[in-house]
Protein backbone atom coordinates (compact mmCIF):
# COMPACT_ATOMS: atom_id res chain seq x y z
CA UNK A 1 0.00 0.00 0.00
CA UNK A 2 1.63 3.01 -0.88
CA UNK A 3 0.43 5.65 1.73
CA UNK A 4 1.90 8.71 0.08
CA UNK A 5 -0.63 8.41 -2.74
CA UNK A 6 -3.47 10.41 -3.38
CA UNK A 7 -5.35 7.06 -4.40
CA UNK A 8 -7.21 6.26 -1.30
CA UNK A 9 -6.24 3.43 0.57
CA UNK A 10 -9.00 1.77 1.14
CA UNK A 11 -9.24 1.93 -3.16
CA UNK A 12 -5.57 0.57 -3.29
CA UNK A 13 -6.80 -2.19 -1.29
CA UNK A 14 -9.88 -3.11 -3.64
CA UNK A 15 -7.82 -2.77 -6.76
CA UNK A 16 -5.79 -5.29 -4.93
CA UNK A 17 -8.27 -7.89 -4.42
CA UNK A 18 -9.79 -7.65 -7.64
CA UNK A 19 -6.22 -8.52 -9.00
CA UNK A 20 -5.95 -10.94 -6.96
CA UNK A 21 -9.51 -12.47 -7.38
CA UNK A 22 -8.88 -12.40 -11.35
CA UNK A 23 -5.67 -13.85 -11.33
CA UNK A 24 -6.75 -17.04 -9.40
CA UNK A 25 -4.78 -16.13 -6.16
CA UNK A 26 -7.98 -15.58 -4.64
CA UNK A 27 -10.10 -18.82 -6.06
CA UNK A 28 -13.58 -18.56 -5.37
CA UNK A 29 -14.34 -20.08 -1.18
CA UNK A 30 -11.23 -18.27 -0.85
CA UNK A 31 -12.51 -16.48 3.29
CA UNK A 32 -10.61 -12.90 3.52
CA UNK A 33 -11.67 -13.05 7.49
CA UNK A 34 -13.58 -10.58 8.77
CA UNK A 35 -12.96 -6.57 9.09
CA UNK A 36 -11.35 -6.74 12.32
CA UNK A 37 -8.42 -9.68 11.31
CA UNK A 38 -8.13 -8.06 8.18
CA UNK A 39 -7.51 -4.36 8.89
CA UNK A 40 -4.96 -6.20 11.48
CA UNK A 41 -3.15 -7.97 9.14
CA UNK A 42 -3.04 -5.41 6.86
CA UNK A 43 -2.26 -2.17 9.28
CA UNK A 44 -5.41 -0.36 7.94
CA UNK A 45 -8.48 1.23 9.76
CA UNK A 46 -11.33 -0.81 10.14
CA UNK A 47 -13.21 1.57 7.75
CA UNK A 48 -11.00 1.62 5.33
CA UNK A 49 -11.20 -2.28 5.04
CA UNK A 50 -14.89 -1.70 5.13
CA UNK A 51 -14.92 0.71 2.07
CA UNK A 52 -12.48 -1.51 0.07
CA UNK A 53 -14.91 -5.04 0.74
CA UNK A 54 -18.16 -2.77 0.17
CA UNK A 55 -16.67 -2.06 -3.28
CA UNK A 56 -15.87 -5.73 -4.39
CA UNK A 57 -19.30 -6.76 -3.17
CA UNK A 58 -20.80 -4.21 -4.80
CA UNK A 59 -19.02 -5.65 -8.05
CA UNK A 60 -20.38 -9.47 -6.88
CA UNK A 61 -16.97 -10.61 -6.25
CA UNK A 62 -17.16 -10.91 -2.35
CA UNK A 63 -19.77 -11.83 0.01
CA UNK A 64 -19.82 -11.15 3.76
CA UNK A 65 -21.33 -14.26 5.48
CA UNK A 66 -22.11 -14.22 9.30
CA UNK A 67 -19.89 -15.57 11.52
CA UNK A 68 -17.65 -16.51 8.43
CA UNK A 69 -16.05 -13.33 7.22
CA UNK A 70 -15.54 -12.31 4.02
CA UNK A 71 -15.52 -14.94 0.65
CA UNK A 72 -14.79 -14.89 -3.05
CA UNK A 73 -17.70 -15.57 -4.80
CA UNK A 74 -15.77 -15.68 -8.02
CA UNK A 75 -14.52 -12.86 -10.66
CA UNK A 76 -15.96 -11.23 -13.88
CA UNK A 77 -13.98 -12.47 -16.96
CA UNK A 78 -12.99 -9.01 -19.06
CA UNK A 79 -13.08 -10.23 -22.69
CA UNK A 80 -10.92 -8.08 -25.30
CA UNK A 81 -12.58 -7.61 -28.48
CA UNK A 82 -10.41 -9.88 -30.59
CA UNK A 83 -10.46 -12.95 -32.96
CA UNK A 84 -10.33 -15.59 -29.86
CA UNK A 85 -12.25 -18.21 -28.81
CA UNK A 86 -13.66 -17.86 -24.93
CA UNK A 87 -12.12 -21.19 -23.90
CA UNK A 88 -9.09 -19.97 -24.68
CA UNK A 89 -9.50 -16.81 -23.10
CA UNK A 90 -11.02 -18.34 -19.99
CA UNK A 91 -7.82 -20.91 -19.91
CA UNK A 92 -5.51 -17.71 -20.27
CA UNK A 93 -7.00 -16.07 -17.39
CA UNK A 94 -6.84 -18.88 -15.22
CA UNK A 95 -10.03 -19.86 -14.62
CA UNK A 96 -10.48 -23.82 -15.47
CA UNK A 97 -13.01 -23.71 -18.32
CA UNK A 98 -14.83 -27.02 -18.91
CA UNK A 99 -17.48 -27.61 -22.09
CA UNK A 100 -20.66 -29.14 -21.62
CA UNK A 101 -21.78 -30.56 -25.01
CA UNK A 102 -25.95 -29.98 -25.38
CA UNK A 103 -26.21 -30.76 -29.02
CA UNK A 104 -23.92 -31.73 -31.82
CA UNK A 105 -25.94 -32.55 -35.17
CA UNK A 106 -26.47 -31.84 -38.76
CA UNK A 107 -29.79 -29.77 -39.55
CA UNK A 108 -31.24 -27.43 -41.95
CA UNK A 109 -29.90 -23.81 -42.25
CA UNK A 110 -32.27 -21.27 -41.39
CA UNK A 111 -32.12 -17.74 -43.03
CA UNK A 112 -29.98 -16.14 -41.12
CA UNK A 113 -27.54 -18.98 -40.82
CA UNK A 114 -27.47 -19.56 -44.86
CA UNK A 115 -26.57 -15.70 -45.16
CA UNK A 116 -24.15 -15.68 -42.67
CA UNK A 117 -22.43 -19.00 -44.13
CA UNK A 118 -22.97 -18.06 -47.79
CA UNK A 119 -24.73 -21.38 -48.45
CA UNK A 120 -28.37 -22.58 -49.73
CA UNK A 121 -31.18 -21.97 -47.11
CA UNK A 122 -32.29 -25.59 -46.11
CA UNK A 123 -29.38 -26.66 -46.73
CA UNK A 124 -27.52 -29.11 -44.11
CA UNK A 125 -25.24 -27.64 -41.68
CA UNK A 126 -23.32 -28.32 -38.37
CA UNK A 127 -24.90 -27.41 -34.95
CA UNK A 128 -22.57 -27.56 -31.69
CA UNK A 129 -24.28 -26.00 -29.12
CA UNK A 130 -22.59 -25.63 -25.49
CA UNK A 131 -22.54 -24.45 -22.15
CA UNK A 132 -19.33 -23.25 -20.98
CA UNK A 133 -18.03 -23.31 -17.54
CA UNK A 134 -15.27 -22.00 -15.28
CA UNK A 135 -14.60 -23.32 -11.54
CA UNK A 136 -17.59 -25.41 -12.05
CA UNK A 137 -19.70 -22.80 -12.77
CA UNK A 138 -21.63 -21.33 -15.85
CA UNK A 139 -20.95 -18.47 -18.06
CA UNK A 140 -22.00 -19.03 -21.34
CA UNK A 141 -24.07 -20.69 -23.42
CA UNK A 142 -22.92 -21.08 -27.30
CA UNK A 143 -24.36 -22.15 -30.35
CA UNK A 144 -22.19 -22.82 -33.45
CA UNK A 145 -23.68 -23.40 -36.60
CA UNK A 146 -20.51 -24.51 -39.41
CA UNK A 147 -20.26 -25.49 -43.00
CA UNK A 148 -21.56 -29.79 -43.46
CA UNK A 149 -17.96 -31.34 -43.73
CA UNK A 150 -15.60 -28.32 -42.95
CA UNK A 151 -14.13 -30.71 -40.02
CA UNK A 152 -14.98 -33.61 -37.63
CA UNK A 153 -16.63 -32.65 -34.37
CA UNK A 154 -16.44 -35.69 -32.02
CA UNK A 155 -18.47 -34.52 -29.02
CA UNK A 156 -15.92 -36.17 -26.70
CA UNK A 157 -13.11 -33.29 -27.92
CA UNK A 158 -14.96 -30.57 -28.03
CA UNK A 159 -15.54 -31.43 -24.38
CA UNK A 160 -12.10 -31.61 -24.09
CA UNK A 161 -10.94 -28.65 -25.70
CA UNK A 162 -12.10 -25.34 -28.04
CA UNK A 163 -13.74 -25.07 -30.95
CA UNK A 164 -11.10 -22.70 -32.70
CA UNK A 165 -8.05 -25.05 -31.40
CA UNK A 166 -9.59 -27.87 -33.11
CA UNK A 167 -10.51 -25.83 -36.36
CA UNK A 168 -6.81 -25.02 -36.40
CA UNK A 169 -5.37 -28.45 -35.76
CA UNK A 170 -7.77 -28.97 -39.37
CA UNK A 171 -5.54 -27.10 -41.06
CA UNK A 172 -8.21 -24.34 -40.85
CA UNK A 173 -6.44 -20.82 -40.99
CA UNK A 174 -8.90 -18.16 -38.90
CA UNK A 175 -8.16 -14.94 -40.35
CA UNK A 176 -11.23 -12.04 -39.34
CA UNK A 177 -14.59 -11.53 -37.88
CA UNK A 178 -17.50 -9.87 -38.32
CA UNK A 179 -19.29 -9.70 -34.63
CA UNK A 180 -22.22 -7.81 -33.17
CA UNK A 181 -22.58 -7.69 -29.32
CA UNK A 182 -25.59 -6.95 -27.41
CA UNK A 183 -27.92 -7.54 -24.54
CA UNK A 184 -31.64 -9.28 -23.57
CA UNK A 185 -33.02 -10.33 -20.58
CA UNK A 186 -32.57 -14.64 -20.24
CA UNK A 187 -35.46 -16.91 -21.08
CA UNK A 188 -36.49 -19.42 -19.14
CA UNK A 189 -34.37 -22.50 -20.80
CA UNK A 190 -31.61 -19.71 -20.71
CA UNK A 191 -31.78 -19.26 -17.22
CA UNK A 192 -32.04 -22.43 -16.30
CA UNK A 193 -28.57 -23.39 -18.16
CA UNK A 194 -26.89 -20.91 -16.43
CA UNK A 195 -27.78 -20.54 -12.85
CA UNK A 196 -29.77 -17.10 -13.20
CA UNK A 197 -33.27 -16.27 -12.28
CA UNK A 198 -35.55 -15.74 -16.04
CA UNK A 199 -35.20 -11.74 -17.27
CA UNK A 200 -32.24 -11.86 -15.92
CA UNK A 201 -29.49 -9.39 -18.07
CA UNK A 202 -27.26 -11.29 -20.46
CA UNK A 203 -24.49 -10.48 -22.60
CA UNK A 204 -25.49 -11.63 -26.50
CA UNK A 205 -22.61 -12.17 -29.48
CA UNK A 206 -22.96 -13.16 -33.13
CA UNK A 207 -19.81 -13.29 -35.18
CA UNK A 208 -19.46 -14.47 -38.21
CA UNK A 209 -15.72 -15.87 -38.56
CA UNK A 210 -13.79 -16.25 -42.32
CA UNK A 211 -10.95 -18.49 -43.07
CA UNK A 212 -7.87 -16.75 -45.02
CA UNK A 213 -9.29 -17.75 -48.17
CA UNK A 214 -12.32 -15.57 -47.20
CA UNK A 215 -14.61 -18.33 -47.19
CA UNK A 216 -17.22 -18.23 -43.93
CA UNK A 217 -16.68 -21.12 -41.56
CA UNK A 218 -18.19 -20.17 -38.56
CA UNK A 219 -21.20 -18.58 -37.45
CA UNK A 220 -21.72 -18.11 -33.76
CA UNK A 221 -24.88 -17.38 -31.42
CA UNK A 222 -23.82 -16.76 -27.62
CA UNK A 223 -25.22 -15.74 -24.65
CA UNK A 224 -23.31 -14.75 -21.22
CA UNK A 225 -24.00 -14.15 -17.97
CA UNK A 226 -23.96 -10.60 -17.22
CA UNK A 227 -22.89 -10.93 -13.63
CA UNK A 228 -19.38 -12.96 -14.42
CA UNK A 229 -18.38 -11.64 -18.15
CA UNK A 230 -17.48 -8.57 -19.82
CA UNK A 231 -16.16 -7.32 -22.98
CA UNK A 232 -13.29 -4.79 -23.01
CA UNK A 233 -13.06 -1.94 -25.62
CA UNK A 234 -9.60 -0.09 -26.32
CA UNK A 235 -10.99 2.89 -28.17
CA UNK A 236 -8.81 5.21 -30.45
CA UNK A 237 -8.80 8.27 -31.63
CA UNK A 238 -8.76 9.18 -35.14
CA UNK A 239 -5.88 11.14 -36.40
Amino acid sequence: MDRTSPVPLYFQLSQQLESAIEKGRLAPGSLLGNEIELAGRLGLSRPTVRQAIQLLVDKGLLVRRRGVGTQVVHSQVKRPLELSSLYDDLEAAGQRPATRVLRNALEPASAEVAAALAVPEGSEVHLVERLRLAHNEPMAQLRNHLPAGLLPLDTEQLEATGLYRMMRAAGITLHSARQSVGARAASAEEGEQLGEPEGAPLLTMQRTTYDDTGRAVEFGSHVYRASRYAFEFQLLVRP
